[in-house]
């Protein structure tokens, strides 16, 4: 129960560091962004359920759009670092989505 609320919080602060970075991007929130997402990444590990494998998957998308995000933000890319941010972005919102869903069908489980 514990890591499930600890994955949960740390899906739910993706999308909110995530949010931070596409409207206010700079070198401190890029890296926040990454790094709560790949928590968020590392805490599903391991999960077997059928919307926890779906959890993971978009977790890992936002991963692999936040990564070249922080490079080309290095590199002066800044318009093309958000736009990867905002693709990020599409997939957090999804995955808390499917972390609603998931707890209303282990509720009716239950």
């Amino acid at each position: 129960m514990f890591r499930k609320l600890v994955s949960d919080i740390f899906i739910i602060l993706a999308l909110t560091t995530n949010f931070t970075f596409v409207f206010y991007p700079n070198s401190v929130t890029v890296f926040i962004t990454f790094f709560i997402n790949l928590f968020a990444t590392i805490f599903k590990l391991g999960e077997t359920k059928y919307l926890s494998t779906k959890i993971l998957a978009t977790s890992f998308v936002a991963d692999l759009h936040l990564l070249p995000a922080i490079f080309l933000f290095f590199l002066g890319q800044k318009d093309f670092a958000v736009a990867l941010a905002i693709g990020a972005l599409v997939t957090n919102i999804i995955s808390v989505l499917l972390v609603i869903i998931e707890t209303i069908i282990e509720l009716f489980e239950e």
